[in-house]
């Protein structure tokens, strides 16, 4: 099977156990516990393929679905190894999560593919040869450096009272679920701007090299953020939770299907800007398309209606998660770490490590 076919019926398979996985939990359960975890997943998912390559070298020699499996495992095992020392870090320990640890688990997944992806690995690969010491780092790297962010940028003062509220919450500069929207905004950004395959950027050789590629892309995204977030909060009054879940969550969904899924395949005969054009309008249209199939199916996936808006967001809380916190993991997982095993042919022989 090749692609976009191949694409196609890899995501269609993905997203039906996605769902059927999340239909496992009752709501608490999954926007808790569940997606906190899942949440943990990611970063070392960016890791593992970007620095990497999906073939680290203690997983090189295995074939699939073995390999698929370790590589899933590792991504498994650091997840537990680190979200109980975030929850206790940001969440005073507190079981079932709150939004507050929960949001710093979701904008530790920006960071990380800020350091891996705009930066390429930038300094850590540059200082540690082996590649694996220079994954972990930036790993590391990721979570201490959205720790300083969430202190600075994040503040709660708006849930005091409330149960979910933490004393040791902090009282940053913007308002908690504005600073996360933006944030996850400008990630979206950094999707579409690969979608160009960073087009204009790549005409000159002066910007490709670290660490002003990283800069100038980071510049893009938070710029790109800020102009979304004037004009949807700003000029348009929106709800920041509207907006993450009915713009900024399709786009990076439909980013991932267009971009990993199908692997860039839909407009092969394009060159850029035009094909950058319809990447993204692609990727907006399917990801649109996607978060509605979603919100269509949601009340009988959580076994309960889920009411939109203040004062719970019941809806978009869900959604987010559906789309992020587990279908997009999944799909990381079966197109990068399982080479979409068994629809796709293995390779003929083992591969060599990932060279950074």
């Amino acid at each position: 099977m090749r692609q976009p076919l191949l694409g196609v019926v890899s995501s269609a398979v993905v997203i039906a156990i996605a769902l059927g996985f999340i239909a496992l939990f009752d709501f608490a359960s999954f926007t808790g516990s569940v997606s906190f975890f899942m949440l943990g997943l990611i970063p070392m998912q960016i890791v593992m393929v970007v620095l990497w390559g999906a073939n680290p070298s203690f997983a090189s020699t295995l074939r699939q679905p073995i390999k698929g499996i370790v590589l899933t495992l590792t991504a498994v095992v650091i997840a537990i190894v680190v979200m109980p020392i975030a929850l206790s870090l940001v969440g005073e320990g507190v079981r079932p999560p709150g939004p507050i640890p929960s949001h710093y688990a979701v904008v530790v997944v920006p960071t990380a593919f800020y350091l891996a992806i705009m930066f390429g690995g930038w300094p850590f690969t540059s200082v540690l040869k082996n590649p694996l010491a220079a994954g972990l780092a930036l790993l590391v790297a990721a979570y201490a450096i959205t720790y300083a962010a969430f202190r600075i940028f994040f503040n709660y003062d708006f849930l005091q009272g409330a149960p979910v509220y933490l004393a040791s919450a902090p009282h940053g500069l913007f308002n908690g679920v504005v600073a996360l929207v933006f944030d996850v905004t400008a990630l979206a950004v950094m999707f579409l701007v690969l979608c160009f395959d960073l087009w204009p950027l790549t005409r000159s050789a002066a910007l490709m090299k670290q660490p002003v590629l990283g800069l100038v892309w980071l510049a893009i995204a938070v710029a790109g953020a800020a102009v979304v977030m004037w004009v949807t909060l700003g000029l348009m009054g929106l709800d920041p939770m509207i907006v993450l879940t009915r713009v900024t969550a399709p786009v990076i969904f439909g980013s991932i299907i267009v971009l990993n899924m199908l692997q860039n395949s839909l407009f092969v005969g394009k060159t850029q800007p035009l094909k950058g054009v319809l990447n993204a309008a692609a990727a907006i249209v399917i990801g649109v398309a996607l978060a509605n199939l979603y919100g269509a199916l949601a009340p009988a996936i959580a076994s309960m209606p889920l009411p939109s808006g203040a004062p719970g967001y019941e809806y978009e809380i869900w959604l987010v998660n559906a789309l992020l916190s587990v279908t997009f993991p999944f799909l990381v997982f079966y197109a990068a770490c399982f080479g979409y095993w068994p629809l796709a042919p293995a390779p003929t022989a083992p591969q060599a490590p990932a060279r950074t």
